[in-house]
């Protein structure tokens, strides 16, 4: 395994690969560097010494500017450098795209649902969601109720935990309540012996729906209707209280748009229009159950691998992300684009510095013109409250070595692959043409998630260098380690590591079809993910607002 990594020929910094202690000697392409410093695994140091203001390259594009003078073999630190991008401008080029072979794949299938409007889903699920936050105690009254009597709820591990603990403290037990250790489940999902066809009833709570801006209200019923038009969904249970915002007829609305001829069953219920909420709440439990009787008739068939659509997603990143698990996830895409499949690249904050790369792999000049006015709206959005893309990096992402973020987005954009950038979203629009489609979101990452699903992802590739628990309601959400460390120190949370990239076991090619064949088995119902298994059902709309 080599000790150190350089990205891009253009660089002038070296990503560290393992702990490298002060005064290691390394020879690099004729120049005889030592380390001044500790220099952290997924930290850089420079190839030369920069005087302050000269920039510093990682991936090829400018990442950073030096404010002080920084010796050769001295670590990049939040004191001696800060964030710098380069500037982007109309589309001044193409780039000629050179296929993956997809031979291999060609003829393959997974099993999935088919719809009548033509989308294909991965799981089947019944959904019920609140147009507004006062009907959430409703939706989980409903949701205890479905789980239980179906046999969709969790294993109760966490409940017997705290029976156990009782029992010893009744018993006056107290040291035997410090030493005790609970029984692990390694699967704590459950599926229904009664519509084993069906893969759950999930609930859509949120915090929106009133008392926001009309455009917040507008926004969310826009992301209700792409979750109820999904593929992933069978049909759903809608309950309303009647004087909100987010009215009936404009989720109504947001589904025509979507399609003129929905025809999928939706069971409104408007709290203000009932005799009572038990009345209310018992029709709409009866109605749902006569539903979902429907809604499990329907089996999975093969379906070509064209019908896939992947999120592109990251959480928790390190500075392993951008070269192991991003760009693995990337060829996955570009295998999926060649086959006629979708993908989907979001968290426009994560993008800074590779913008005009972006720009110049669009398929149309509208293309990449929207893609630039969007961009520049949310950054200005950004600056008007005196924020800015260079606040996006956690704590967390600066301690493991994305210290700008221009670093954290040139390793972010590796998700996207190579191919041609077919569409432009805004937020809440939903994917309509094959291809990789770049949409706007926040980089947070449930919210981002959150966004992809409702645009039309039916499986979702997660990566993560520091370990995040996100999941999704209706998507599986395959989350990929950047290092063995992380995979191996929660196991509970991670389906794929992508470590080997790093420890030179694997090429990212090789890891990115292997990718592919866990999505296959995934979207196939083959295998759970992690998170589907934890229930990890986040869910958090975006209010456009400054959400980096």
């Amino acid at each position: 395994m080599n000790s150190y990594l350089q990205i891009h020929p253009a660089d002038n910094v070296l990503v560290a690969l393992q702990d490298l202690q002060a005064g290691t000697k390394i020879t690099f392409n004729g120049h005889n560097i030592e380390l001044l410093q500790l220099t952290p695994a997924k930290h850089k140091f420079l190839i030369n010494d920069v005087a302050s203001g000269d920039p510093i390259t990682m991936y090829g594009v400018l990442v950073a500017k030096a404010v002080t003078t920084i010796k050769q073999g001295g670590l990049m630190t939040t004191e001696n450098v800060i964030h710098d991008a380069n500037a982007f401008h109309e589309k001044d080029g193409s780039e000629q795209w050179q296929a993956p072979d997809v031979s291999r794949w060609k003829d393959r299938t997974f099993m999935g649902y088919h719809r009548q409007d033509g989308q294909v889903g991965t799981r089947n699920y019944w959904l019920v969601i609140p147009l507004v936050f006062c009907e959430n105690r409703n939706v989980s009254v409903i949701k205890t109720a479905f789980e239980k009597g179906l046999g969709f709820a969790p294993a109760e591990v966490y409940n017997e935990q705290v029976t156990d603990l009782v029992a010893l403290y009744k018993k006056g037990d107290l040291d035997a309540i410090r030493n005790y250790e609970a029984g692990q489940s390694t699967d704590t999902s459950k599926r229904s012996t009664i519509f084993p066809n069906i893969d759950g009833i999930k609930f859509l709570t949120h915090e929106g729906g009133c008392g926001g801006t009309r455009q917040d209200s507008d926004a969310l019923c826009a992301l209700l209707a792409g979750y109820i038009h999904h593929p992933n969904v069978a049909g759903a249970t809608v309950l309303s209280l009647g004087c909100q915002h987010a009215q009936v007829s404009i989720l109504q609305e947001s589904l025509k748009k979507l399609n003129p001829d929905f025809n999928k069953p939706i069971l409104v219920y408007e709290q203000q229009k009932s005799s009572s909420e038990f009345n209310m709440l018992s029709a709409a439990i009866k109605d749902t159950f006569l539903a979902m009787v429907e809604a499990n008739k329907i089996t999975r068939q093969p379906a070509p691998l064209s019908k896939l659509v992947i999120g592109l997603e990251c959480g928790g990143s390190d500075g392993f992300s951008g070269i192991s698990a991003n760009p693995a996830v990337g060829h996955t895409s570009d295998l999926l684009v060649a086959l006629g499949g979708t993908s989907i690249l979001s968290e426009f904050p994560e993008l800074c510095g590779v913008e005009q790369e972006l720009i110049n792999r669009c398929t149309t000049e509208y293309t990449s013109e929207k893609f630039i006015r969007i961009m520049r709206a949310y950054e200005n959005q950004a600056q008007s409250v005196g924020s800015g893309f260079y606040m996006n990096p956690s704590p967390g992402n600066i301690k493991d070595g994305l210290i700008t973020d221009a670093i954290k987005s040139a390793g972010a954009a590796k998700k996207g692959g190579t191919s041609p950038v077919t569409d432009v979203l805004d937020y809440t629009e939903y994917v309509t043409k094959p291809g990789l489609n770049l949409l706007c979101t926040p980089g947070n990452d449930v919210e981002s998630t959150s966004a992809e699903v409702g645009s039309g992802a039916n499986i979702v590739l997660f990566t993560t260098g520091l370990g995040t628990p996100t999941g999704n309601p209706i998507a599986p959400v395959v989350k990929l380690a950047t290092n063995t460390k992380l995979a191996t120190r929660m196991p509970d949370i991670i389906d794929i590591d992508t470590g080997s990239i790093i420890s030179g076991q694997h090429s990212i090619a090789e890891m990115g079809e292997q990718i592919l064949e866990y999505v296959i088995q995934a979207a196939s119902g083959e295998v759970y993910t992690k998170a589907e298994q934890l229930h990890q059902d986040d869910f958090i709309p975006w209010k456009r607002g400054v959400s980096l």
